[in-house]
């Protein structure tokens, strides 16, 4: 593993922002073909640990073979949590300022509605609404057919990581700023969810941000986290935290941060047969995801391989899981395994460095824009006899 903070500390803006993206969609194939299953199981059904890009669960049945039918999860197809991720980067392309709830409404909705495009898991060209989640397409049930006000349209929706599982672009564009990445990712995900998920994605945005400023290493994006969570979502990370810190190896990990987590998510042991009380509003619970995946960031010491690995190999929701450790050691400059990524953008039929690209320029320009208005803030604020500008 890669001590944490070398590799941190010297990568660029451009670097960081494509380790997050690469790193989040190459996270997210890994996982899918293991995704629901336990760690027992995935040993059982593999032989022993995924350690890299594995085939459909069901083998050449994965067409029928119930309950993954008829998508084809495995083989480096990305899932909807790319799908979404890359959608998100197109609404900041297009609107080139920070967004909001409202900006969900009017461009994301549309593109999801809207546009063909390639999806991998269906192997096929048809809009992204054919593939997302139930709790995705709450989006245009509820903004695009209900007209409800996109500030309040997640109340309603199953809790879950839907809208957190895409808001690593959030923390993207508010680099090294966790506090404004939060705050962003919060009202931006008012549209998708509610309670503990809505916080999720605030707190996930947060953790990017954070793993995008220089030295940042696994520590810091774990306090950085800890200083804007709130209620349930807050708990579960230090819980699984305290835990990780204890182990270098996803192995032992595995049952101790499973414990840990649990809690705290509503969805129970089974994760193919939730509870009664699954996903339902709450301050005193939390998505298991994000605490999971802050958790095998500090077991890998911020090492990108290892992270995912543990991610892949803790099961359940494995590829948001995997997603989400992927994206922040990218950000923190951990290289992405060339031989994934490649094998990944293939299979998908996906240029996965074009997104990074595109949201690269797009940062610079908000950068540009919001130092330009803080300025203009602060010479105001000066003439009204406040402290001085700064230079």
């Amino acid at each position: 593993m890669t001590p944490k903070g070398e590799e941190s500390a010297g990568a660029s803006l451009d670097e960081r922002i494509t380790g997050a993206l690469v790193g989040a969609a190459v996270g997210d194939a890994l996982g899918g073909p293991v995704e629901g299953y336990s760690p027992d199981q995935i040993v059982e059904r593999h032989g022993g640990r995924v350690h890299g890009i594995v085939g459909p669960w069901n083998g050449d049945a994965w067409r029928t073979a119930r309950p993954i039918a008829p998508y084809h999860k495995g083989d480096g197809h990305v899932t909807d949590d790319t799908l979404m991720t890359h959608a998100l980067v197109r609404v900041y392309d297009r609107v080139r300022d920070h967004l909001d709830a409202y900006a969900i409404a009017d461009h994301l909705v549309p593109d999801l509605m809207t546009n063909p495009r390639w999806i991998p898991e269906l192997e096929t060209e048809t809009i992204p609404l054919h593939r997302v989640f139930l709790a995705e397409k709450w989006l245009a049930t509820r903004l695009h057919y209900g007209h409800v006000d996109p500030r309040e349209a997640g109340t309603g929706n199953i809790v879950n990581c839907g809208a957190a599982m895409y808001m690593a672009p959030v923390g993207l564009v508010n680099a090294a700023n966790p506090g404004a990445a939060y705050a962003e990712a919060l009202d931006v995900a008012g549209a998708h969810q509610s309670s503990y998920g809505r916080e999720a994605a605030g707190v996930f945005a947060a953790a990017v941000a954070a793993a995008v400023a220089p030295g940042a290493a696994p520590d810091s994006v774990v306090t950085a986290c800890l200083s804007l969570a709130k209620d349930g979502t807050r708990a579960a990370i230090e819980a699984v935290c305290e835990v990780a810190a204890h182990h270098t190896d996803f192995e032992s990990a595995l049952t101790p941060i499973r414990e840990a987590i649990t809690p705290y998510d509503t969805v129970g042991p089974d994760y193919r047969a939730p509870s009664l009380g699954a996903r339902r509003p709450s301050r005193l619970h939390a998505i298991e995801e994000l605490p999971v995946a802050l958790g095998m960031l500090l077991v890998a010491d911020g090492d990108y391989r290892h992270a995912v690995l543990g991610s892949v190999n803790y099961g359940r929701d494995c590829d948001s899981i995997a997603t989400m450790a992927g994206a922040i050691a990218g950000a923190m400059g951990s290289a992405v395994p060339e031989e994934w990524s490649k094998q990944v953008a293939e299979a998908s039929r996906l240029d996965l460095w074009e997104p990074p690209r595109t949201l690269a320029a797009v940062t610079r320009e908000i950068f540009t824009r919001d130092t330009g208005l803080r300025r203009a803030h602060e010479e105001s604020f000066a003439r009204l006899g406040g402290a001085g500008c700064s230079v």
